[in-house]
């Protein structure tokens, strides 16, 4: 606790640590607003919801792969601060827009405003990442990052449970919590400029246009075909194909339970956005735990056997948890599912990036980890669109129970290899 508070004491680093908390925050309110938006304008569409989230996703695929190369030639402090701006603007737009538009409002121009919003946020991390070592002493470097990260999730995790809560308010509502958010981005963004980190200003104005051409070189080229590139690397390097698999087969899982399963609480719990984001809490805490417990308990199994005996387990879950809280619909019987959840599935992406650190050269760990983005965004696109149109279509209890099955079978078919 001595050094966590030396760290802290640094003002620069604290300033820096407070406004990502409130930043986090910030997302993951905006997030659950979102959902409460979709919810009022089609309710029980899981496809409604996979058209809102295909926004936030693919600035991952647009802008991240520049965003960084940016943001290490602009002034990270700058960069960082003017980003929250934006951001908050561009929230009170999506307010603005609720507030003036009549009924029936069109969804297009939201849609816009959350893919801007979104890509704004692909430049603010890799500054903020990059400039943790400019402000703190390099013994304290490791512990500067700890305490980002850590703490960042504790944020994103209460951002979507106080935000659930907030926006079930009928006092504050969607509108209400679209306010909040664009409040947090701006406090984030003061506590930015408030830090005295001395860095060269470059001319960022200057590279707006460059910015604009790259994007659509991108575009024209094809996302794909960056995807392509990457699989075609994983493809020469076997020893990576089974951390490959096992990251395809959890984000298809994601992706394929992620709308439908916001769609299957909302309808079986009877509300749009505050038992959402307390389960999320629940979720997130069973995730720390099965981190936790997994760090001491771990050496007992291969990490294979630890990935597939998670599927396994997740799987069951996921089966039970449709069937328990369709049978009784109670908002502790589905957080106390949740928690176990989270614990079982903890050691899969540890175990898998554990792998890669170990098989892969120091040299090619990035590319690595970069082919693995694309992968795992791909199949979270490509299932959460497919799943949601189903959803839409039969119950969206069958698809959770199709995807707790086939989570579970693949585990025990590896499980049994190994």
């Amino acid at each position: 606790m001595t050094r966590i508070r030396k760290v802290l004491a640094n003002r620069n680093f604290f300033l820096l640590w407070l406004a990502q908390l409130i930043s986090q925050f910030g997302d993951r309110l905006n997030q659950m607003a979102l959902v409460g938006l979709i919810y009022k304008k089609a309710p029980g569409s899981a496809f409604e919801l996979a058209k809102l989230f295909l926004f936030v996703i693919i600035p991952v695929f647009l802008i991240g792969p520049i965003a960084g190369a940016y943001s290490d030639r602009w002034n990270k402090k700058y960069t960082m601060a003017v980003c929250d701006s934006i951001r908050g603007a561009l929230v009170l737009l999506i307010v603005a827009y609720i507030a003036l538009v009549p009924a029936p409002q069109p969804i297009l121009p939201i849609y816009v405003l959350v893919f801007l919003v979104f890509s704004f946020g692909r430049f603010f991390l890799p500054a903020k990442m990059s400039i943790i070592p400019d402000l703190v002493h390099e013994k304290d470097l490791l512990l500067a990052n700890s305490l980002v990260n850590i703490t960042g999730m504790i944020a994103a995790v209460l951002g979507l449970g106080i935000g659930g809560l907030i926006i079930s308010l009928p006092k504050i509502g969607v509108r209400g919590g679209f306010l909040i958010d664009a409040g947090t981005f701006f406090m984030s963004s003061i506590l930015i400029f408030s830090m005295s980190a001395k860095q060269p200003v470059s001319a960022i104005g200057k590279d707006l246009y460059a910015i604009g051409k790259e994007i659509g070189e991108k575009i024209k080229k094809s996302v794909f075909v960056d995807i392509k590139e990457g699989i075609m690397y994983i493809v020469k390097h076997k020893s990576l194909h089974f951390v490959i698999w096992t990251f395809f087969i959890l984000w298809s899982a994601i992706g394929a339970s992620y709308a439908v399963v916001i769609v299957f609480v909302q309808t079986a719990l009877g509300t749009a956005t505050r038992d959402l984001g307390l389960l999320a809490v629940f979720f997130g805490a069973g995730l720390l735990t099965g981190t936790l417990l997994y760090g001491k308990y771990g050496s007992l199994l291969s990490k294979t056997k630890a990935i597939f005996l998670s599927l396994i387990l997740g799987g069951v879950i996921i089966v039970n948890f449709t069937i328990f809280v369709t049978a009784y619909p109670a908002f502790l019987v589905a957080a106390a599912i949740a928690f176990i959840f989270g614990i079982s599935i903890a050691p899969i992406s540890i175990s898998a990036n554990t792998i890669i650190h170990e098989i892969i050269e120091h040299e090619l760990r990035g590319r690595v980890f970069s082919s693995l983005e694309a992968v795992m965004h791909l199949a979270f696109l490509i299932f959460m669109l497919t799943s949601s149109i189903v959803a839409d279509l039969i119950n969206g209890s069958w698809v959770l129970i199709a995807v707790g099955f086939s989570c579970a079978y693949l585990g025990y078919m590896g499980f049994k290899k190994v």
